[in-house]
């Protein structure tokens, strides 16, 4: 008497070199797209702080709470200890301020600006530049400073 073993795939045809056949996964790995996710994270993070590059300029300080922002970029004027006008980062000579300004806020659906001006530079200067900004058409200004100063509450 031989005794043997029967297989369950008694009678089916096996797949090439003899191998079953497999179902195809149904499930997606998300692991390798989590880790791409983390790295992509981290790249931003750090990259973020070095998108905001601008004209070093020596704020005066103030105890003045953040201006708000609306979902346009906003337009900033700077003006240096040097002198030197700038509208976002491109020097502007000052006789050719106003239309510039009228250009830029015919294409603009707000009326704010920023401006930034260093501590050091006479008030008289600051004055000339908020009268050409209101001339250019923009009403609503705001002063840019640096927080942590002193307070006239005297607290």
């Amino acid at each position: 008497m031989v005794a043997g073993v029967v297989s369950k795939e008694c009678g089916r045809r096996r797949g090439r070199r003899g191998a079953r056949r497999t179902r195809p996964m149904s499930e997606i790995n998300v692991t390798p797209i989590v880790d791409v996710m983390y790295v992509m994270l981290i790249i931003f993070m750090v990259a973020a702080p070095l998108l905001t590059v601008g004209v070093p300029v020596e704020l005066p300080k103030t105890a003045a709470t953040p201006l708000s922002t609306d979902n346009e970029e906003p337009l900033v004027v700077t003006v240096t200890a040097d002198g030197l006008l700038l509208v976002q980062t491109e020097e502007i000579d000052p006789a050719t301020l106003v239309p510039k300004l009228r250009a830029i806020a015919a294409e603009r659906a707000s009326d704010k600006v920023f401006l930034r001006a260093d501590g050091s530079i006479p008030y008289a200067q600051v004055a000339e530049v908020m009268g050409a900004l209101q001339a250019g058409g923009f009403a609503d200004i705001g002063l840019v400073t640096d927080i942590g100063g002193p307070t006239l509450d005297g607290g």
